[in-house]
């Protein structure tokens, strides 16, 4: 990529944002449209997981893929080939007659999706090469990402209040054109001087591995966990992890490079990852059911309800990008896991009554930890790998989030589905929210873990692993 001047390196940065920025909206959106959606298509709450799951899934299989192939054929091509989709994907869904042919568009979206994420991520790291300025541009990255995330429920709850769940989707066509538009004529091409040969077997394993394990979580509560579908999924999900752990290794240039996890703060980073975004996910799902169904409100102040959550996403994102390039990734992820564990710890009581104030409290505590949690995670990723991969690593560190938001999601629904039968739903999500606090609780102890200097050492032995 050629040198670019700084009035030009922001402006990529700000494309870049603006294009994750709808796909972060997306993420959250439709978690506000769910009780509408339940509503107007009679769907069931494994209905309402796999409106969500069948996105986040094909994203996380599909993230790494992507990632790759930018390396390989071009990061701005495959950048806007990833908005053309998205876009598409999206006007799909606007008109979907039925759930299935929703959860179909979904995909599509999905597809396109998984094109972005890590690919602006790999133009941002090979735009800002000094590492402080990096570790700065991703904490606006980060910032851009988790504000879109916590302002879904807010966008969504005034979308679906004045016209409709459909319009939550009407919203990326025109930002996804622009952004297409932008990204031509603003955005240099770019590619690795040695890409990753494609890995077909292995992608189909990660694919597998992740859809039977989903499915057997999501349809347990329903089928009966001991029944011959559900045990069979989570054996071929265990099949698929065994052949992938044997295979990859095996193969001169795999889907994914087994040897950087011998990084103890590149493992932790992945782990933490899936960690505050299944706590995410999961929040975002039993609170926006909750608050609608148990409490009576509206999609839109059910949306409104959340935005001391949005505020301090958006306020601790970006300060976390500037403690990350100041004193390392140690102080926020220690923050931040606290934050989101001490939040999380009152919903475990939760009732049809809880005061209005605590609630808020514990969005307001919330969006601090999840604010903070983003940018050292994707600090950790891409440092912990050589720039040339860099589309590589930030497409693991998105597969973390995606699989951490599909498992919490599926994992937290199966809990509060097995619970319901006897129980209203504020008693039944208790399981649910004692879930997203271990979800907190790991953040803040593999936090400690990984930053710590003898963790910090093994990434140093294993960047000279050649890439």
């Amino acid at each position: 990529m050629p040198d670019l001047s700084p009035r030009r390196r922001a402006l990529v940065l700000a494309i870049c944002c603006l294009s994750l920025f709808i796909v972060g909206l997306d993420n959250t959106i439709v978690n506000i449209a769910l009780p509408a959606l339940r509503s107007d298509l009679e769907t069931s709450v494994s209905g309402l997981q796999w409106v969500i799951d069948a996105y986040t899934l094909v994203l996380a299989s599909l993230l790494i893929l992507a990632g790759s192939t930018a390396d390989r054929v071009g990061r701005r091509r495959t950048f806007q080939t990833g908005l053309a989709l998205f876009t598409l994907g999206s006007l799909l869904c606007s008109v979907a007659p039925g759930l299935g042919w929703l959860i179909a568009f979904r995909m599509v979206q999905a597809v396109g999706g998984s094109m972005l994420n890590p690919v602006a991520m790999s133009i941002i790291t090979n735009t800002f090469t000094e590492p402080r300025e990096r570790a700065r541009a991703i904490g606006v990255w980060g910032g851009v990402v988790g504000l879109s995330m916590a302002l879904g429920p807010l966008v969504g709850g005034v979308l679906v209040e004045s016209l409709g769940w459909r319009s939550i989707f009407w919203l990326n066509v025109p930002v996804g054109i622009g952004a297409i538009v932008l990204t031509a004529l603003f955005v240099p091409e770019s590619r690795s001087p040695r890409p990753r040969r494609i890995d077909p077997v292995g992608q189909a394993l990660v694919l597998v591995l992740l859809a039977s394990v989903t499915y057997g979580i999501i349809e347990g509560p329903g089928s009966g966990w001991g029944s011959a579908e559900i045990v069979g999924c989570f054996a071929l999900g265990a099949a698929a992890l065994t052949a992938l752990l044997v295979y990859e290794p095996r193969r001169p240039e795999p889907l994914l490079d087994l040897r950087f996890f011998r990084s103890v703060p590149f493992s932790g980073a992945t782990v933490i990852a899936v960690s505050a975004f299944g706590a995410l996910a999961g929040f975002l799902f039993l609170n926006t059911l909750y608050l609608q169904d148990v409490r009576g409100l509206s999609a839109l102040h059910a949306g409104l309800w959340t935005l001391p959550m949005a505020a301090m996403t958006a306020v601790f994102a970006p300060l976390s990008g500037r403690l990350v390039a100041a004193r390392g990734t140690r102080l926020p992820l220690i923050v931040a896991g606290s934050a989101m564990t001490l939040a999380m710890l009152p919903l475990t009581r939760l009732t049809d009554s809880t005061p209005t104030a605590l609630l808020l409290g514990c969005y307001l505590l919330f969006g601090i930890g999840f604010g903070l949690v983003n940018a050292p995670i994707t600090n950790t990723a891409v440092s912990g790998m050589p720039r040339a991969q860099a589309g590589v690593a930030a497409a693991i560190a998105s597969t973390s989030r995606q699989v951490g938001g599909s498992l919490g999601v599926a994992v937290i629904g199966a809990a509060v589905v097995s619970g319901s039968s006897s129980a209203g739903f504020a008693q039944a999500s208790h399981a649910g929210w004692w879930i997203v606090v271990g979800c907190g609780l790991a953040v803040l102890l593999l936090g400690l873990l990984t930053t710590s200097s003898r963790a910090r050492a093994t990434a140093d032995r294993v960047v000279t692993v050649p890439a």
